[in-house]
């Protein structure tokens, strides 16, 4: 368990600048080493600037920050022996202690009047809510437990260590759900919206380079109106002469294309990308062995609305999953389920992150373990969902229509995430409130309406962009980037250019901010 405290946070950035100063008195630098010091010295920069803007002593959102990854940390670990069950009890009971140090940089950020905004820590107070109990039948942690009870251990000193430590999470979420709701909440920051100086360092470290905000937002908009257009065209193959609200509505209700059951649907997307492992193989990847396995898996409930995935251990024993948030649905349409698991499973994430812990012996610890930038991993995702579309896999109106919403979806996400926290304009001449300048308000209409997602859906998502400036700009920013490289590496080599070669060199490369993903590729990306 991490200490979230304000002296953990100091100590992280006495090591990082005291990394970041070593590494500068290192030469001369062989390859690969000198690729992976750009890559340590630009990821330690980064966070040395976060922690001296205070953002460590305001991060609490609905997504990502400490307070979800005290609890999710529990999903990933072990469960099959008795000595599994040891180290999670080990761990359950520092539960109280993390999120007390946790607790404590708040406190020290609200003296310091670095504060988070109040929406997101109202929205994390009825997250704790869910996990401790209060809004279910059954608190997280003591759900947990018993699962080892229902293996029929039999170590009954094992079984009540269990039951009290979960017991006491519980209670430890309980009371940093009170502390949010009846302490921080009220002088949180009523403004959701962040500003361009923080807006940029943000956007600097989900995307490893420094972008034109403006060009960015304008650039959003024109992809935004590209990627609908193709979409009224696709779905007029699926419903001609009805407009694309009749055709979602169909794809979203009709039972034939949809799968009812949450344990049918985990079956239909273990399949589906254990297929496409064994057909991209040897064909427009070379896969190892030990990263053909991904499982599909159901989120527990209390978190985001979004699908996400967690990579394999180090050693393969835990292997890279999916994890689905059902969001209490038991009846799964497919149209959007399929460029999502591209995205997710293979050839987006797991084969991207499974790959990179798969070169141990190419890649150090810092690279593959701490490296991560979400414009390189997201972006690549975005791709993945883009390439399956050009390699012939979503023939299917539907499934074609289902990652054309992806795309504008994260279209729309630019659009609204630098326009709300940068403070910009609706172009003069859009229809939606044409001038007028963005605001927290405006965002979800906006987004139900270019969205084409469940509005409950939408909400949390409008609250994730809110809490963390600069995250939902990386996948398509970081696909626009992937997609040049990919463009200039094929101007460059001209006939001999070989798709399955580049993604075996793109992605050996492991992670790094897309500055450096340009420059290691041959070129500059767009846009630094």
């Amino acid at each position: 368990m991490t200490d979230y405290s304000p002296d953990g946070h100091a100590a992280r950035a006495a090591l990082d600048r005291t990394t970041l100063a070593q590494l500068s008195q290192i030469r001369p630098l062989p390859e690969p080493d000198r690729m992976a010091a750009d890559v340590m010295r630009e990821r330690l920069q980064v966070a040395i600037d976060q922690d001296q803007a205070g953002e460590r002593l305001r991060d609490l959102r609905v997504i990502g920050s400490p307070f979800q990854s005290i609890r999710e940390c529990f999903d990933l670990m072990a469960t099959a022996t008795d000595a599994d069950w040891e180290v999670i009890a080990a761990r359950m009971e520092r539960v109280p202690q993390a999120l007390a140090s946790f607790e404590s940089a708040l406190r020290e950020g609200q003296r310091r009047g670095v504060v988070a905004a109040r929406r997101q820590a109202l929205v994390c107070a009825d997250q704790g809510a869910t996990w401790s109990g209060q809004k279910t039948a059954r608190p997280f942690f003591e759900t947990l437990a018993a699962k080892s009870d229902a293996r029929g251990m039999g170590n009954a000193t094992l079984q009540r260590r269990l039951i009290a430590a979960a017991r006491r999470a519980s209670e430890a979420y309980a009371q940093t759900t009170r502390f949010l709701r009846q302490e921080y909440a009220p002088a949180a920051a009523e403004r959701d919206a962040v500003g361009p100086e923080r807006y940029t360092l943000w956007a600097r470290a989900f995307l490893g380079t420094a972008i034109d905000l403006d060009e960015t937002y304008r650039w959003a908009w024109d992809e935004l109106h590209r990627i609908e257009d193709r979409m009224v065209s696709v779905a007029g193959r699926i419903l001609p002469g009805e407009a694309l609200p009749a055709v979602v509505h169909l794809l979203e209700t009709d039972p034939a294309r949809s799968i009812e059951g949450v344990d049918a649907f985990r079956d239909w997307l273990q399949a589906l990308m254990d297929r496409t492992i064994a057909e991209l193989d040897g064909a427009h990847f070379d896969i190892p062995e030990p990263v053909k396995r991904v499982e599909a898996m159901i989120a527990p409930p209390g978190g985001a609305a979004a699908m996400y995935y967690t990579r394999p251990s180090e050693d393969f024993k835990r292997p890279g999953r999916t994890w689905y948030p059902t969001l209490g649905k038991t009846r799964f349409p497919l149209w959007g389920e399929v460029s999502t698991a591209y995205h997710e499973g293979v050839p987006g994430h797991h084969l991207q992150l499974a790959q990179l812990t798969y070169r141990a012996d190419e890649l150090n610890r810092f690279q593959r373990v701490a490296a991560f930038v979400p414009g390189y991993s997201e972006g690549w995702a975005l791709y993945a969902e883009r390439l399956m579309g050009e390699l012939g896999y979503l023939q299917n109106p539907a499934y074609e229509l289902g990652m054309l919403r992806a795309q504008a979806f994260r279209a729309m996400r630019v659009v609204v995430d630098i326009g709300v926290h940068v403070g910009l304009k609706i172009p003069a001449n859009e229809a939606y409130h044409p001038a007028e300048t963005w605001s927290p308000e405006l965002m979800l209409p906006f987004a139900i309406e270019h969205g084409h997602h469940p509005e409950d859906f939408l909400r949390s998502e409008v609250d994730r962009y809110l809490g963390w400036p600069g995250q939902a700009i990386c996948y398509k920013v970081g696909e626009r980037a992937w997609l040049a490289v990919r463009e200039q590496a094929r101007e460059r080599e001209g006939t001999a250019f070989n798709l399955k070669a580049f993604h075996t060199r793109a992605l050996d490369l492991g992670p790094m901010g897309l500055a450096q993903l340009g420059r290691e590729l041959g070129s500059e990306v767009r846009s630094v």
